[in-house]
């Protein structure tokens, strides 16, 4: 009697009316009395009570037209292991099969998916959604997986049409379950079989409807201890004519932890297969089997040949084979339809059953492929940063385009004149005092000129050039993204620079003891400052120069001068108007003395001020240069610094990413 589940008919009762519970305990019934033999029919059932090995690894499966479910009855499930019916009759030894869930593993690929997590999430904002929507999907699929039971392996069978995959299917199996013939295409949707009970979630996952499972036929295969954990799924032809068979393929594909790809003698060299399938997969090459069916139509060592010339494509591919003990794609041949090469593909499996690492290493695969689409945007040619000598190239033309060069030797000029005004002879100062009333031709009134407007077009160039060109040293040899973001960053912070140069060059000017005001604009053109700088007013500076301590005895000794010439000026004075007694020799050099004497004094000074008047201004160049350099630091270095950071960052987690690949990509 077959019984209408829940899953099919929304009801709990059988299609004869009965209790589902009491339909239950007939049917467990009946499998005892069967001694553990299967009742054959549409359905294959397992009689886990009279089962001769007392195997805990394979349970009981609540059978309903072929799928296999999960659930009791009631829908409950039981709560040491939510994937195991809730009605799974106990062991000989009175213990329930538990089947396990992935739990922390002590292999790098926790930390590789942690690390590709953390690399994701610090990318989204310097990377497109399509860049990162494989790793996105990786993660996704990783995290479903790892949720599902740890004891079974999930192996596709693919291939083209024609090729013998229901066949193979069929054998493996050891019952008829896919159905062959010459009708193409035979298989329409995936069909799985299961070994043992509690992969529900994994063909849940897959999207492989209840009546499309299967149990294998009771015999030597259902048996296998090597198989038990194997959960099969026959896969409709990725050649087919109807996309929707092919795009099911490459759905399941990207689900199942292994796959057995089937070939013929006719199609193993086909494009289709190579080219969409083979090469984009050569990193999965060990959780790949290769199969070369149907060699029973090969006359001779015709089967030898064919096989090597498989390696060959394959190698050719990028994948690698698992021979002599390495790592890789498993190759053979073998006839589904006589058996020959069968057992030895049912061994293989076994033992990769068994090993149970195929999941974990499918992941592995896909964080690999994951990464390798990722390089180019993630790994730079060379060291890419911002050197010292960067830096240093952009301070000086930042300096040069706000002017500190000039403003230094302002400064300069200014403490020599201050020095002459204090130190110089009347006479001179008299002139100078008559130059400054700006009458046509002096020169004071020709230094107050404003700069040209061309200066300020060319400064503002100077600064977009500076800019440019560390976003160019920044930016050298990153990735696209990494470097547009570095571009960004420079000029988006340097929006502002020339308008806070200009401040500062406005500052300096101010400091200008004989800087008359214009209502000029500033060196940019955008500050309404004075006109060249003469002064350095930056960090607490006064505006005038400072006097040295030697300057009142300078400024005593050509007043002492000054007196000489006139006293011995005064004295000649009184002997031609006959006032005082003739005697020209002692006032004439009186005078004389003072005439030479005040020039000497003068000369002196300036020789002694050629020092520390350039000393000053040096040190006004200095300030502005500091300036000038903070500002562009806090405006453009420090935002491209922090992109640069920004990568070295996600780089390390890359590297993180790749440090563990199992495929060397």
């Amino acid at each position: 009697m077959t019984a209408v589940t829940d899953e099919d008919q929304g009801n709990s009762t059988t299609e004869t009316g009965e209790p589902k519970e009491k339909e239950k305990e007939k049917e467990k019934e009946e499998a005892r009395s069967k001694d553990g033999r299967w009742d054959d029919g549409l359905i294959a059932r397992r009689a886990a009570a009279a089962d001769p090995r007392g195997d805990s690894g394979t349970g009981h499966s609540r059978t309903d037209g072929g799928s296999t479910d999960s659930t009791g009855p009631s829908g409950l499930t039981d709560p040491a292991d939510p994937s195991a019916p809730a009605d799974f009759p106990p062991d000989e030894d009175g213990v329930r099969p538990q089947v396990e869930a992935y739990g922390p593993s002590g292999g790098p690929l926790p930390t590789r998916l942690d690390a590709l997590r953390e690399l994701v999430g610090l990318s989204r904002a310097r990377l497109d959604r399509d860049t990162l929507a494989e790793a996105g999907r990786v993660l996704d699929e990783a995290a479903a997986r790892q949720r599902l039971s740890s004891r079974h392996t999930v192996v596709a069978i693919a291939g083209a049409t024609g090729s013998g995959k229901s066949t193979l299917f069929n054998a493996l199996a050891g019952t008829q379950i896919s159905d062959t013939g010459l009708r193409r295409p035979t298989t329409s949707q995936p069909i799985a079989c299961s070994w043992t009970d509690g992969a529900a979630g994994l063909l849940d996952r897959l999207a492989i409807p209840g009546r499309l499972r299967r149990r294998p036929h009771p015999g030597p295969a259902a048996f296998d201890e090597a198989l038990q954990g194997l959960v099969l799924v026959d896969l409709p032809d990725h050649d087919s004519a109807a996309t929707a068979h092919r795009d099911q393929v490459d759905r399941v594909l990207a689900l199942v932890d292994a796959v057995i790809w089937v070939v013929d003698p006719e199609k193993y060299a086909d494009a289709a297969l190579h080219e969409r399938y083979l090469r984009p997969l050569a990193g999965h090459a060990e959780v790949t089997f290769v199969v070369l069916n149907q060699i029973d139509r090969l006359p001779g060592e015709a089967a030898d040949l064919v096989l090597d010339d498989l390696r060959r494509l394959l190698d050719e591919d990028g994948m690698a084979l698992g021979e002599h003990g390495e790592p890789g794609a498993t190759v053979m041949s073998l006839s589904a339809l006589t058996g020959d090469g069968v057992p030895e593909l049912r061994e293989m499996v076994g033992r990769f059953v068994q090993d149970r690492t195929a999941a974990t290493r499918r992941l592995s695969a896909d964080v690999d492929a994951a990464a390798a689409r990722l390089r180019p945007v993630y790994v730079a040619e060379g060291r890419p940063g911002l050197g010292e000598r960067a830096r240093e190239e952009f301070t000086d033309r930042l300096a040069e385009a706000v002017g500190a060069a000039a403003a230094g030797q302002a400064a300069e000029r200014e403490w020599r004149r201050n020095a002459g005004r204090a130190c110089g002879t009347p006479w001179l100062r008299l002139w100078r005092w008559y130059e400054s009333r700006g009458l046509p031709g002096s020169l004071d009134r020709m230094g107050q000129a404003l700069a040209p407007p061309e200066e300020e077009s060319t400064a503002r160039q100077r600064v977009e050039q500076a800019v440019r060109i560390v976003a160019d040293d920044a930016s050298a040899g990153l990735p696209a993204p990494w470097a547009q973001a570095v571009r960004e960053a420079a000029f988006t912070g340097a929006k502002g620079l020339p308008e806070a140069l200009d401040d500062l060059a406005a500052k300096a000017a101010a400091g200008g003891g004989s800087a008359k005001g214009s209502g000029g604009s500033g060196r940019f053109g955008t500050a309404s400052g004075r006109g060249p700088a003469t002064g350095v007013a930056l960090g607490g500076r006064p505006a005038k120069p400072p006097r040295p301590k030697w300057w009142p005895a300078a400024v005593l000794a050509q007043v002492s001068m000054t007196l000489l010439q006139v006293f011995g000026g005064l004295w000649l004075l009184g002997q031609i108007v006959g006032v005082l007694e003739p005697g020209l020799v002692v006032p004439a050099l009186i005078m004389l003395a003072g005439v030479v004497g005040g020039p000497l004094v003068e000369w002196s000074c300036a020789a002694a001020i050629r020092g520390p008047a350039r000393r000053y201004g040096q040190d006004a160049e200095r300030r502005l240069r500091e300036a000038a350099a903070g500002c562009g630091r806090a405006r453009v270095l420090d935002p491209v610094s922090a992109e640069l950071a920004r990568y070295r960052e996600v780089r390390e987690r890359y590297v993180a990413v790749t440090e563990f690949s199992t495929t060397g990509q």
